[in-house]
């Protein structure tokens, strides 16, 4: 059953992003591009005239991205409206500044007439652009909240939960109280609105209720080696991030072992990023199975989603483990 949204208001993009970086330098020399195309008389003349626009043009666009970059905090607590004006003003500022400059080095005055009205009117294109990409992957994060309501916590794992708590129920009713709080916990973080970020402790703190619940079933087979930095209060990461990868290293790295496995989980971060290891034992001569990778894939789309091209999410497997190490950028609570 599909759900309703209502289409996302307009918001400026993140220009501290990397993938929006990328998106605008392509975009705004494929415009360059259709301008020399535009303007050409004679086709052996295209390549110089493309160079010879973009010398013109790019100074003025890298100076207005930098300028971008920095006053992105600023610019994101504006409403929107007045934040894409101010855009739309530096780029045409930088191109006159840019073009002043440049023709009064080379004697060329006249080149920098049009040179800001160019500026303006392709900022305005390029935000209205990178709305239209932001409103079409709008939707996707909904779907995205369904397949992880459907896939984060498999239907087998509430079975082996339950029978785990009528198992310990007659001999220690209070941990069977204590593993159905835990496991109501988990299901209610499922229901939250999985779109906006949350602080990190909330979601380690979720995964080891997680681990308390496992450990019902497991017993003394599942062992996890925590090693935390210390890190903000306010760090904020993707809700349910922490726990699909140790139900992974559980599913595919210590069931399958007859003896008893450990399970490591790395947190450190610096001042930009935010890392996030993982590692579990494979049993001799195994590899990752499919479904691990399946919810790998998953959770890769969903870093997509939330932080574009500046997370990334890679595995390996050496010395007996399997390891998954993520990337973030470091994001917190303004």
């Amino acid at each position: 059953m599909s759900i309703p949204l209502r289409p996302p208001a307009f918001r400026l993009p993140d220009f501290r992003n990397q993938g929006i970086w990328l998106r605008l330098l392509l975009a705004a020399n494929g415009l360059l591009v259709v301008a020399a195309l535009i303007a050409n008389r004679e086709a052996a003349r295209l390549p110089f005239e493309i160079a010879e626009l973009a010398a013109w043009s790019e100074p003025a666009l890298l100076c207005t991205l930098i300028l971008l970059y920095a006053a992105s905090p600023v610019l994101q607590r504006l409403p929107p409206r007045l934040g894409a004006l101010l855009v739309i003003l530096l780029a045409m500022t930088m191109a006159l500044v840019s073009q002043t400059f440049l023709a009064h080095l080379f004697g060329m005055a006249e080149s920098a007439r049009r040179a800001p009205l160019a500026a303006g009117a392709a900022a305005l294109f390029l935000l209205y652009w990178l709305d239209l990409v932001a409103r079409a992957r709008a939707p996707a994060l909904a779907e995205a909240r369904l397949a992880a309501l459907t896939a984060r916590i498999r239907p087998h794992f509430l079975y082996n939960s339950l029978n785990a708590v009528l198992g310990v129920l007659r001999e220690d009713a209070r941990r069977a109280e204590a593993a159905l709080e835990a496991l109501a916990e988990l299901y209610r973080a499922l229901m939250r609105d999985s779109r906006e970020l949350l602080p990190l402790a909330d979601d380690i703190a979720l995964a080891q209720k997680y681990l308390d619940i496992e450990r019902l079933r497991l017993g003394e087979r599942l062992r996890v080696r925590w090693q935390i930095d210390p890190f903000p209060s306010d760090l904020l990461a993707p809700p349910l991030l922490l726990q699909p990868l140790i139900e992974n290293a559980v599913h595919h790295g210590i069931e399958p072992l007859a003896t008893a496995g450990e399970i490591g989980v790395s947190i450190r971060s610096d001042a930009k990023r935010l890392v996030i290891e993982i590692d579990n034992p494979l049993a001799p001569g195994a590899s990752p199975r499919p479904g691990s990778q399946l919810a790998l894939a998953n959770l890769r789309e969903r870093l997509l989603l939330f932080y574009d091209l500046e997370a990334s999410l890679e595995t390996r497997s050496a010395d007996g483990r399997f390891r998954v190490r993520v990337e973030l950028p470091l994001r917190r609570q303004t």
